[in-house]
């Protein structure tokens, strides 16, 4: 199976790779739109800013790429949110794929902090990414942004308040949460993914 992790300018590529290594398989880091479409299976991670990504996927054409995949795509932290239509963060246009606005958390009471950080759980799951869960399942965040529950919500995660842990519509997946930094229930999801 070929698995490819799209290249561009944004952080945790490496954590991935290596989340994808422990389950045996040796994933290629590439902007190369030839072998992106050849692909089994195309990862879309990221850790940064929503503006300044969305302007170098643009310049180098890869929004148009990412868009017309037709094989699974998953989508992990900023990647989730750059595949929804607009971010407030830099007041951006995004992908578009899921039909859905990303909105910064405010704060309400001292006791909650953004951005949202550490192991919260996840419920309400309803997408083969999380096949063999039977209950609330604990998972990584870290995320000063996050998208409002919708009809493309696949799970859902309560900090401040409720709001989509994943999203899937036809192809395309997504997570707001790390799943190569969520332990054995992270792999199990990735494993799930890479056997759609």
């Amino acid at each position: 199976m070929k698995v490819a992790i799209v290249k561009y300018n944004a952080g945790n590529v490496r954590s991935v790779h290596c989340a994808l290594k422990r389950l045996g398989v040796e994933a290629e880091v590439t902007a190369d739109v030839a072998k992106l479409r050849a692909a089994d299976r195309v990862i879309f991670p990221g850790v940064g800013e929503a503006a300044t990504t969305m302007e170098f996927l643009r310049a180098s054409e890869l929004d148009e790429v990412i868009k017309s995949l037709r094989q699974p795509v998953l989508g992990i932290c900023l990647g989730m949110q750059l595949m929804c239509k607009h971010s407030e963060e830099g007041n951006v246009d995004c992908l578009g794929i899921f039909d859905a606005e990303v909105k910064r958390f405010c704060s309400e009471r001292h006791e909650d902090k953004v951005p949202h950080m550490g192991w919260n759980t996840i419920g309400q799951t309803c997408s083969p990414l999380f096949r063999g869960f039977t209950k609330d399942e604990f998972v990584y965040f870290v995320h000063s942004y996050y998208v409002p529950l919708n009809e493309a919500t696949a799970a859902e995660t309560d900090y401040i308040l409720p709001f989509s842990a994943a999203l899937h519509k036809d192809n395309f997946y997504a997570t707001q949460f790390h799943p190569e930094k969520s332990g054995n229930v992270g792999e199990r999801i990735l494993k799930n993914f890479l056997e759609l």
